[in-house]
């Protein structure tokens, strides 16, 4: 039982990083209504620069989070502003083409500027040791990771929901044509949102990039299980999202321990059920 009620602690701290690319991937969709696939290597950009200003600048790490999901918003407004804006309007085809050209095009860029070895910088000392939890050492950083994750969506319920940016972004996501004829400047609100969401993306990067491996490609493996997430929570729907990362990442980590070989097997199954019986996804309206 032990064993049991401490895996779930391992699960709870990968759905928290599962949560943060997904939390960014469902609020661009839910907005500019584009399934982007380079979202995945935005979460890959986060973890890069993070290692680079922390491991090898010698940077204080939230220092280095911080400058990270500085730089990936940067790059997400180029990606936005030069390319995704001029396509909103036609085929959803040309938009993934574009997105997994990004893909392709970051991956490289990764390759050509830290090379293709595996980067994984030493845990920071104040979240480095291990608390004793159910007979077994339970990291601090893992521990840390899920705090990270619950304040993330208390902030965005609170921002989404109290705030009036908040309102304005519902506003434009529901109607935007209506919202542009109140007023509301469209297009400044879509280049927020998707610098909000890549730097949503760049903070699961960065806050891994201790104890998990930095290596080009990660993003790939990440949007698959994001786009799951959404497809289980309902694409566009925050809540949505946070519950069904804890679903995957609980599963994942149950899976890993009783069944490793069918762990990745069960998620897809899921997502398969739910498609056949509630397709808008299971927290929709």
């Amino acid at each position: 039982m032990e064993n049991i009620a401490f895996q779930g602690l391992i699960g709870l701290s990968l759905a928290m990083y599962l949560w943060l690319i997904s939390a960014g991937l469902t609020i661009i969709f839910g907005v500019l209504r584009i399934v982007n696939f380079a979202h995945g290597s935005l979460f890959m950009v986060g973890a890069y620069l993070a290692y680079t200003f922390y491991g090898q600048m010698g940077l204080p790490f939230g220092l280095a989070v911080v400058l990270s999901l500085a730089g990936t918003g940067l790059l997400g407004y180029v990606m936005e502003r030069g390319f995704l804006r001029r396509i909103y309007r036609i085929d959803e085809a040309y938009q993934l083409l574009l997105t997994f050209g990004f893909i392709l095009i970051l991956d490289d860029a990764v390759k050509i500027i830290w090379g293709g070895v595996f980067k994984i910088p030493p845990i920071p000392a104040f979240l480095d040791g291990a608390w004793p939890m159910f007979g077994r050492a339970f990291p601090v950083y893992n521990a840390f990771v899920i705090a990270v994750g619950l304040f993330v969506a208390v902030a965005l319920w609170l921002i989404f929901e109290k705030t009036w940016w908040g309102r304005i972004t519902r506003a434009t996501a529901s109607d935007r044509e209506m919202a542009s004829a109140i007023g509301v400047n469209v297009p400044r609100v879509f280049s927020a949102v998707f610098v909000f969401g890549a730097m949503l993306a760049a903070l699961g990067g960065a806050i891994g990039t201790p104890v998990r491996v930095v290596a080009p490609g990660i993003g790939a493996s990440m949007i698959i299980q994001a786009f799951i997430i959404t497809v289980i929570g309902g694409l566009g729907n925050l809540k949505g999202a946070f519950f069904s990362s804890l679903i995957v990442g609980i599963l994942s980590a149950y899976g890993t321990l009783f069944f490793p070989v069918f762990e990745l097997f069960f998620i897809f199954v899921i997502m398969a059920v739910v498609l056949l019986i509630r397709p808008q996804g299971l927290f929709a309206r």
